[in-house]
């Protein structure tokens, strides 16, 4: 990591133009899904959440890019960063600036989405007051001096606009309202249990200073990162699953991709290297 993040005040001003765009994004989609609503668009909206949160978000953003678990081929890397995009959680630099500063000040007064804040706090109260941007400097040197992340970090709003495009011309309104705004509402809910739940709820295989749990139907919604605590111990691993029961999704598609060798430098932790909390 080249600097320290810029650490913004709780205290910070409020974030209009974010609340006015979530509160509206959240609206659109309660009161359109119903009037929009027919089964193939719902199995679309499914089918897009699976694989831009699975391959998007927890693959590319947080394993790929912000721990470096595994590395893939160039191309395969800028098509994964791509549908992270498309979750419109915000660009990849900004995003993985801003995870890595949680996990340094994890649950501390730094830690933008501290759990100690409460847990609507660590929900999504945060993102009214912090601004991702501001910790880009924490990404890794190799997305900061990519064209293309920085591209798409500036830009990600407007890359939602082919998809929105295509899902119209493929399927009219029903597939844009289920495949774009329940999509994403649904996904960012997802995503950010795992800022919240995981800090509250579960169990601990690890004994480690934070508050991280592992809390398995959050596991079970996020693809394998609803086993958090033993994610904080370990950081570095592509494995997030310890026991043999904690079923990680997302870790099955890594080892598909190391099966097919277009994943490499596949990093997974060991049980045995941190004292359990039992």
């Amino acid at each position: 990591m080249d600097t320290e993040p810029v650490i913004k005040p709780v205290s910070g001003r409020f974030k209009w133009p974010f609340a006015l765009f979530f509160i509206a994004v959240h609206l659109a989609a309660l009161v359109l899904a119903p009037f929009f609503f027919n089964w193939q668009a719902l199995v679309l909206a499914l089918v897009l959440h699976l694989v831009i949160g699975s391959l998007g978000v927890s693959l590319a953003y947080h394993r790929m890019f912000t721990h470096s678990t595994f590395s893939v081929p160039k191309p395969l890397e800028y098509v994964l960063g791509t549908l992270g995009v498309l979750a419109l959680e915000g660009g990849p630099i900004s995003w993985v600036g801003m995870h890595r500063a949680h996990h340094k000040y994890s649950d501390t007064d730094l830690d933008p989405h501290s759990a100690k804040n409460g847990f609507w706090w660590s929900h999504a109260g945060w993102m009214f007051f912090y601004t991702q941007k501001a910790y880009r400097d924490w990404a890794p040197k190799y997305m900061k001096e990519d064209r293309y992340y920085r591209f798409i970090d500036t830009h990600y709003m407007l890359m939602q606009l082919p998809l929105g495009i295509l899902l119209y011309l493929w399927g009219g309104w029903p597939f844009v309202v289920w495949g774009m705004l329940v999509r994403i509402v649904l996904l960012w809910h997802s995503t950010w249990l795992v800022n919240s739940a995981t800090h509250k709820f579960g169990y601990r295989n690890y004994q480690i200073p934070d508050l991280s749990r592992n809390t398995w139907w959050v596991a079970l919604i996020t693809w394998g990162e609803g086993w958090h605590n033993n994610h904080h111990a370990q950081q570095w691993s592509a494995k997030f699953g310890r026991k043999f029961w904690e079923i990680d999704f997302a870790w099955w598609i890594v080892w598909v991709l190391k099966t097919f060798r277009l994943a490499r430098d596949v990093r997974i932790a060991d049980r045995r290297t941190l004292p359990t909390a039992n």
